[in-house]
């Protein structure tokens, strides 16, 4: 296992590092301080050949303008807050909007926007970040860690711890865009996705959660039994409609660290397998992704990547049925997702 860095651009007079993973199979992750952002991840595909299976950029500066989260950790709160507001005991808070009337990801100065502080270990990178009582709009202070570890068996995980010092709200998750095709070859609708759930979270014309825990059995979010992403755009079903012609949905896993989500791509013959111990994942199909900007070289367009957002369920502090994602003083928030690489 090898580990390295190397400068990646300044922000302010403050140095943007670059770091490196690389396991035995020759297989790397690498990842910035600012955001976390996992900029590129070398896999192999069936006959051998090494490429990278997520979308990202080459310079700081293209980061700076990215409003798609391209492999950021994005937090406080991932997904939208509806109003952006919530109460905690007996107290209403006010957060930043910056979509429309809601709060998204954090707000415009999440941890998406921070330069983190970064060690190298044996197999992997920590990242530390005090988050400050009041920022955004959120109660306490908090104290998070990122830890992004790699191992000879192609697992990458990502682990997020967060403590806080009052009670305050707490659900992050990597932002990744996966395509296995390999640099970004073909779009991702004939990937084949694998679910472990038997209910998604219908959303409504602000992409909010209505509340509804509903039955994926007779449409196009049944991936029990595995389906081509392309589905969700040949419908004619409302849900799918609202997202853009595709999918922005969080779904409700019904197992956890079983091999519960599963993407395969069959040209290439890369997979990919995720675990994770949140309750939920929320799949984007990239549907909104556009703009005159290119992604190493490909014009941005839909469908170019898959986020398989491992994390509570979103707007949860609005629906008391859900999985809650107050983090209580003194407690410590725990997140882990692995993601194992393979080839059929």
């Amino acid at each position: 296992m090898n580990v390295s860095k190397k400068k990646f651009g300044e922000i302010e007079n403050r140095s943007v590092v670059l770091y490196t993973i690389t396991n035995g199979n020759g297989m790397s992750v690498s990842c910035i301080n600012y955001g976390c952002i996992i900029t590129d991840i070398q896999v192999p595909d069936k006959n051998g050949n090494l490429e990278n299976v997520v979308l990202g950029f080459d310079t700081i500066e293209e980061y700076l303008n990215d409003t798609a989260y391209f492999g950021a950790i994005v937090g406080r709160t991932a997904g939208r807050i509806k109003g952006a507001q919530f109460e905690l005991d007996g107290q209403t808070f006010t957060l930043e909007k910056n979509e429309n009337s809601n709060h998204l990801h954090g707000g415009h100065n999440g941890f998406n926007r921070v330069i983190w502080q970064a060690e190298m270990i044996e197999n992997g990178v920590v990242f530390t970040h005090v988050s400050e009582d009041g920022e955004g709009g959120y109660p306490s202070t908090l104290n998070m860690e990122v830890k992004y570890l790699l191992n000879n068996e192609n697992e990458f995980t990502i682990t997020i711890n967060g403590v806080s010092d009052k009670n305050t709200i707490l659900n992050c998750t990597n932002h990744s865009y996966f395509n296995l095709s390999g640099d970004i070859k073909r779009d991702i609708l004939n990937h084949t996705l694998s679910l472990k759930s038997d209910k998604f979270l219908p959303i409504d014309e602000k992409l909010l959660p209505t509340g509804e825990l509903a039955d994926v059995s007779g449409t196009p979010f049944d991936f029990q039994n595995g389906q081509k992403i392309v589905a969700g755009t040949e419908t004619d079903f409302s849900q799918n409609h609202l997202a853009g012609k595709g999918y922005d949905h969080p779904f409700v896993l019904h197992s956890n660290q079983d091999q519960e989500i599963y993407l395969v791509d069959e040209v290439s013959g890369r997979t990919l397998t995720v675990e994770t111990n949140q309750p939920g994942v929320v799949i984007y199909t990239s549907n909104q992704l556009d703009g005159d900007f290119k992604i190493r070289g490909v014009q941005a367009r839909p469908y170019l990547g898959i986020c398989l957002e491992t994390q509570g369920l979103p707007d949860a502090i609005h629906h008391p049925h859900f999985p809650t994602i107050v983090l209580v003083k003194g407690n410590e928030y725990t997140a882990v997702t692995t993601y194992r690489f393979g080839v059929i």
